[in-house]
């Protein structure tokens, strides 16, 4: 794309004090912690502060299944060396991730408990104890027990012949201590002989709803009736005590890529060791038997910091089901849904691909509908002046319509290659499946380059227009999936820009044949040569101010982890550019450091919608030049992935672009700026100043047809 392609630019300055950056995991933590404020928040409906609970913890569980239990093999490793950023030892993370997420597991459960369940009661909706039901409701749910759970119930055993089960990741499970006989008093001194685990069942629902004589609406919780009719498992046998517990794994995969003679089949291999991978955090429910959760650490080799005593019910991520129970009766409680517009700039009734002829389209999704993008893929399907398609997967829904586009197109005798990437965190397993289907739908999969996870999203379509061949592109900040685009904020750009059509092919045939790296018209494409040109943009920035004095630089992204890219940052700051970013989660980059980074704001903006495209703006002396990208400026994109970066031409595109920009950096109902200590605060809004909350403002935009 620029010159830098060729290029490793040096830094002029070495800004190392680890004191000018963020850990990138605390800084992580800091962003999950904006998540619970969400839950706190009482401008927030009801109904969805307690959705906000569910994805904090969600978000946790990864964070330990990945992030910790990084951390863990290195200190198994014997690796003391610190971090190249903050200068924190992996111990000292380790140490520092513990305390604040006690801290901050303490404030979610009081934020429950303490908060939304009694404001929950005044609506009329209660999670009881089943201790607490009338005798005619429990005898209802001892019937219901008997039929519905009792059959799936499988109690195991712990004793010299049955060693502890492997229990899955993320499983809810109860451990119950027995006493011999009938007639044992004496006290259990040992757990281990007089231990069962009963593991509740997930394919059960675990909200049980108890029928009211009213419009109340009574739930109880599976675990808590199974505990409650436990002794019904171990006749013969008296329950001294149960204590409900749950763990998470180690969940990353090791792929040998280049002695995996079949991808596909080490990429399943590895799957079946997620389930089961080293302990890296433990939930036990208060109250709790002191000698299980002592048994507990020392089986699953699990440390005290890594032990969580949890006030309350386990497993918070349950409340996204909890929440869709509720919403049918309580819609008041629930944010308004909001349905995305079709576009004003594409006409249904007309072919897609005359009206990309006519221009270039730009969508802001979720406020713009992601069916065009769905209408671009079955258009080419269907059209018979289409000769190929070609497409990266990322991730894609359960029931994908891309999927069921790719497939009928193959059907028609179209040439149909399709890159779905097997390493794709958490969505391996669909994606092993998806490459199979469309392989026997007669496409042509690849998967990707070794060593290499392909997250860049793009489409390229080849048609025939008369006498010529045309090539049609949709580019996008996110995966082509049509349920995430309804919640994640996103772009999409169609074009039929015949240099960025060259560079399309040319980057489909790099990664499905032998030949040599692409020299690009206008796409820049990682690893490494995204990196180099932004320090080429910003270099040119920095000589810009100097002459002009105007020097502007606009980032937002998911996270901003990248020390080369920071530096550069930095050094921008130090000549004077002005710099706003607009960072949703993990920010290493610490803003607001006289002399180094003082010329630099740093804000989140954390709201309904998920915050993922990802948006780059370079002043330039007014010569202004906007990019879209499926990168973060993290290295793991700079140098591991295969992303593209991507420039808005069209001079209209740029202005609506300049506008959602201006957007979302004068919100002060949901943003949060970073101060040079790391720590953020809610941006304060002054006394003469409307509150402006830049998803609900993009959401007005989307009902009107003109956002100018």
């Amino acid at each position: 794309m620029l010159e830098s392609n060729r290029t490793t630019y040096k830094q002029t300055i070495q800004v190392a004090d680890s004191a000018y950056y963020n850990n990138r995991e605390l800084s992580w933590l800091a962003f999950n912690k904006r998540v619970l404020e969400e839950a706190v928040d009482t401008k927030n409906p009801l109904l969805e502060r307690f959705k906000f609970l569910g994805i904090f913890s969600s978000n946790l569980d990864e964070f330990f299944m990945i992030r910790v239990a990084g951390l863990k093999d290195q200190v198994k490793a014997g690796f003391s060396k610190p971090e190249n950023k903050a200068g924190l030892t992996p111990k000292q993370q380790l140490f520092s991730i513990s305390k604040q997420n006690h801290d901050l597991i303490k404030q979610q459960y009081d934020t429950y408990i303490h908060t939304l369940l009694p404001e929950l009661q005044k609506y009329g909706v209660e999670i009881i104890a089943v201790e607490k039901l009338e005798k005619s409701n429990l005898d209802k749910l001892e019937q219901y027990f008997d039929e519905q759970i009792f059959p799936v119930l499988t109690p195991m055993a712990i004793d010299t012949y049955r060693p502890f089960p492997m229990l899955m990741n993320k499983s809810l499970n109860l451990a119950v201590v027995l006493s011999e006989n009938l007639n044992d008093e004496q006290q259990i001194a040992e757990i281990k002989g007089r231990l069962a685990i009963v593991q509740v069942p997930s394919m059960l629902t675990r909200y049980i709803e108890i029928a009211t004589s009213d419009s109340t609406r009574l739930f109880v919780l599976l675990e808590d009736v199974i505990a409650y009719f436990i002794k019904r498992l171990f006749k013969g046998y008296r329950v001294s005590s149960v204590s409900q517990f749950r763990i998470a794994r180690n969940a990353d995969m090791t792929i040998h890529e280049e002695d995996a003679q079949d991808l596909l089949k080490e990429i399943e291999e590895e799957l079946q060791k997620r389930k089961w991978g080293a302990a890296v955090r433990l939930e036990i429910k208060s109250p709790y038997d002191q000698g299980v959760l002592a048994y507990l650490k020392s089986v699953l080799e699990i440390d005290d910091e890594d032990v969580y005593e949890i006030e309350g019910q386990l497993d918070l991520t349950s409340l996204f089901s909890f929440y869709r129970l509720l919403k049918s009766t309580h819609e008041e409680l629930a944010e308004k849904a909001f349905i995305p517009k079709l576009t004003t700039e594409l006409h249904p009734d007309q072919n897609i691909f005359d009206q990309m002829i006519q221009r270039d389209i730009l969508l802001h999704h979720p406020y713009e509908s992601f069916k065009p993008v769905l209408d671009f893929v079955n258009g080419a399907a269907d059209d018979e002046n289409v000769l190929a398609i070609k497409q990266t997967l990322y991730r894609v829904s359960g029931d994908s319509p891309v999927i069921k586009a790719l497939k009928r197109a193959a059907a028609k005798g179209k040439q149909v290659t399709v890159l779905v990437e097997l390493k794709a965190r958490f969505d391996e397993e669909n994606n092993v499946q998806w490459a199979k289907e469309l392989e026997r739908a007669g496409c042509h999969v690849i998967y990707g380059m070794t060593h290499l996870k392909t997250h860049g999203k793009i489409t390229l379509v080849v048609r025939r227009e008369r006498e010529h061949i045309k090539r049609f592109v949709h580019l996008g900040t996110g995966n082509y999936n049509d349920a995430t685009a309804k919640i994640y904020t996103d772009i999409s750009l169609f074009t039929v820009n015949r240099n960025i059509g060259i560079d399309a092919a040319n980057f489909f045939n790099y990664l499905s044949g032998y030949t040599q790296k692409p020299v690009y018209h206008h796409l820049s494409v990682a690893p490494f040569d995204i990196r180099n040109d932004f320090l080429h943009l910003i270099d040119q920035e920095i000589h810009y101010h100097r002459r002009y004095g105007n020097g502007r630089i606009i980032g937002k992204m998911n996270s901003l982890t990248d020390k080369i890219l920071i530096m550069k940052l930095y050094e921008a700051s130090i000549a004077g550019v002005t710099i706003e970013l607009i960072v949703r989660g993990a920010c290493c980059l610490r803003p607001q450091i006289q002399g180094v980074s003082e010329n630099i704001r740093v804000r989140s903006i954390v709201g309904r919608f998920l915050e993922h495209s990802r948006i780059y703006y370079f002043h330039h002396n007014k010569q202004e030049k906007f990019f879209f990208s499926s990168a973060d400026m993290m290295t793991r994109n700079m140098v591991k992935r295969v992303e593209i970066l991507f420039p808005i031409l069209d001079t209209h595109l740029k202005k609506k672009v300049w506008k959602w920009l201006e957007v979302m950096l004068a919100d002060n109902v949901k943003a949060r700026e970073q101060d040079q200590e790391g720590n953020y605060h809610y941006v304060i809004k002054k006394d003469h100043e409307l509150s402006i909350n830049s998803q609900e403002i993009f959401c007005q935009y989307a009902l009107c047809d003109d956002q100018e």
